[in-house]
């Protein structure tokens, strides 16, 4: 599939900024994740930062799918920042059987051994204050994915030679981490992107507790809002998919308590059902038309045997009046989803009227001339407000298609 990603902020799409080829499997490598490390034209020469693997994990038996060190990447704080830490929990979709397993334990998603060297900090990440004004002079760690359960399993598959060890993974992170500084860290951060912004959700209160009380600690879920939602043949295909993923790796005994106290371990893998119990202040950042669950949860190929939403899938342009109606229900159910959760006056909130996926680590969405705004605030302006308590954040975009700041995301 060929991609190219829109940028629109005026009614017509002006600028073609990334055109790349990517294979697509929904339930294994997301290809709208693929696009975290295209670099813009905005961030021509970003910041490389080089990976480093947690040689202190093997022996906790904190490993990849196929046995590898897991590791990140970290670009040490300095000034006023030099006691303040985020960490980026990475992306990439789930994998919820043996074969899907195995395919990923192949790439850079399920093994230390195909990870990128070095990798751009970009939007959150970046070290310019002038494209990331609130957290460039931070620490700043990019935790990477190689388990495919949101840093949450902990079994094994011997059979397929198979380690699922996500939730070890996170551990063994977050202890090499506070014994290189973290355990200083007078602010925190802990954010993550699709997968990851799950991640986060999950983890909040695991991140908060392993600080004082007089440490600032709060989390960041973007693209993390993945609904229990009904596909376009009345079946359920995320719902389907995390159970595989749950039941495989032994997530459930790692899924917050409160949750799995009334509900089974796959419904507590949905956010909807977990955000309204986490304690530590939360942001949750998302699409309200988001692009993953457009094409893997709503209208999957799965869903859709005779391709009636091929079209309006990877292009939201090419939709029906009776799909853009579905789309809007789908908006709908987001916006029913958090109205619990917005009443905590602690809690953030920017759901925007885009066709998009993951937002805070792309320059171009999360701080640049033109980026994406609600109330004319950019979503590194409203992030910083809500985290550094300047104001507070709970802004919600008017429906499609009245938004155009957005960089919409197309597919052809």
């Amino acid at each position: 599939m060929k991609l190219l990603w829109v940028w629109v902020v005026l009614p017509f799409a002006f600028a073609q900024l990334v055109t790349a080829f990517f294979d697509f499997n929904e339930t294994e490598l997301s290809l709208i994740e693929s696009l975290e490390y295209g670099v813009s034209k905005i961030n021509y020469n970003p910041l490389m930062v080089g990976l480093t693997l947690i040689h202190t994990a093997g022996a906790k038996g904190a490993v990849c799918l196929d046995g590898t060190l897991p590791g990140y990447h970290w670009h040490r704080g300095y000034g006023s920042g030099a006691n303040s830490w985020l960490i980026q929990l990475e992306g990439g979709g789930w994998c919820n059987n043996i074969r899907t397993c195995v395919y990923r334990k192949k790439t850079r998603r399920g093994s230390s051994t195909y990870m990128e060297k070095q990798i751009p900090f970009t939007g959150i990440l970046s070290e310019k204050a002038e494209e990331n004004p609130d957290f460039f002079n931070w620490n700043r760690v990019k935790l990477r994915y190689c388990d495919g359960a949101s840093f949450t399993g902990d079994s094994e598959n011997k059979g397929a030679q198979l380690q699922f060890r996500g939730q070890r993974i996170w551990l063994a992170a977050m202890e090499d981490l506070m014994s290189k500084g973290m355990r200083y860290a007078n602010q925190a951060l802990l954010s993550g992107c699709s997968a990851g912004g799950l991640a986060a959700i999950l983890h909040c209160d695991e991140f908060r507790g392993l600080f004082p009380r007089t440490t600032r600690v709060k989390c960041l879920s973007d693209a993390g809002l993945f609904l229990d939602a009904v596909d376009v043949s009345g079946g359920h295909t995320i719902r389907s998919l995390y159970s595989g993923v749950v039941g495989l790796q032994g997530v459930q005994h790692n899924l917050p308590r409160i949750c799995t106290n009334h509900l089974n371990p796959t419904s507590c893998f949905f956010p909807q059902n977990v955000i309204n119990h986490i304690r530590t202040p939360l942001f949750i950042l998302n699409a309200a038309y988001d692009s993953w669950q457009i094409q893997s949860s709503i209208a999957p190929p799965s869903a859709d045997p005779h391709g009636y939403w091929h079209d309006c899938r990877l292009n939201h342009a090419k939709c029906s009046a009776s799909q853009l109606r579905y789309l809007q229900g789908f908006r709908t159910q987001m916006l029913n989803a958090i109205k619990g959760f917005s009443m905590s006056r602690e809690n953030g909130l920017f759901i925007n009227s885009c066709f998009a996926h993951c937002q805070s680590e792309r320059q171009d969405t999360w701080f640049a001339d033109n980026s994406p705004e609600i109330r004319n605030k950019p979503i590194a302006v409203a992030v910083g407000d809500w985290y550094f308590d300047r104001t507070a954040v709970k802004v919600v975009d008017c429906p499609y298609p009245c938004d155009k700041t957005c960089h919409n995301l197309v597919f052809r």
